[in-house]
């Protein structure tokens, strides 16, 4: 079995969920495992917890009473103090396109119900270890874009970026190797990591999120698409 959290390190959970059978059967769950958990059965009580007291990732289900689960994590990414906050949605609807609106509105992973607690557990872990490994300090330049490492910001020509996690990550490992080209499943290892499994197809959308939080008008697209090889960040000769 997975180890738990060490008591010194325990991350905070917020369920936003208002079916009580599965809230329980979460807190059940991930307080075994060592995670402290709170709980919000709408969106509006959502934003409040989170406004009072950040949580380290926030489970999300879709459809919420007063406002779904789109709209919470929609507000949650055009805050600057929660920009980054890792969110996982949870949803009864099966569809690809339903899959690529969660990503592209914000969120870091999308799990279907019914799903299996092992798997969800797991895709917990992965997503608050790639948070919580990041560079202490360090500054990151290409061109006019400026990453500052150690507050989770970003910025183009003086300009903040709106970046959700996933798209500060990207954003972050290709400023480390600017100008070469990666393959989706390069990116995925990379980013995502090599323990939870992700579409391919999902790099594609946060790429093309990461193009809109990075490219004003008139501004230059730093990122380069190699077809059928991948992508890098790179100026084309005529820019």
């Amino acid at each position: 079995m997975p180890e738990a959290p060490s008591a010194t390190a325990r991350p905070r959970i917020l369920i936003v969920e208002d079916e009580a059978a599965l809230i329980s059967m979460l807190r059940y769950n991930l307080e075994k495992q060592g995670f402290r958990v709170d709980e919000a059965a709408d969106g509006q009580e959502a934003l409040s917890r989170i406004a009072e007291a950040p949580p380290d990732l926030v489970l999300l289900d879709w459809m919420l009473p007063t406002m779904s689960g789109i709209e919470v994590c929609r507000q949650l990414r055009r805050r600057p103090a929660t920009a980054g906050l890792p969110v996982i949605m949870l949803t009864a609807r099966a569809e690809d396109a339903d899959a690529v609106r969660a990503l592209d509105i914000g969120a870091d992973d999308y799990v279907t119900k019914p799903f299996a607690i092992a798997a969800l557990l797991a895709r917990i872990r992965a997503l608050l270890r790639r948070a919580g490994t990041r560079p202490a300090k360090g500054t990151l330049r290409f061109h006019d874009i400026t990453l500052d490492i150690a507050a989770r910001r970003a910025s183009r020509a003086g300009r903040f970026l709106h970046l959700g996690p996933t798209e500060f990550r990207l954003l972050e490992f290709l400023m480390q190797h600017p100008g070469r080209v990666f393959a989706r499943e390069e990116l995925l290892d990379a980013v995502w990591g090599q323990d939870i499994h992700v579409e391919p197809r999902t790099v594609d959308v946060h790429i093309l999120r990461l193009r809109r939080g990075l490219n004003g008008e008139g501004e230059a697209d730093v990122i380069r698409t190699v077809r059928a090889a991948g992508y890098a960040l790179d100026l084309e000769p005529s820019a």
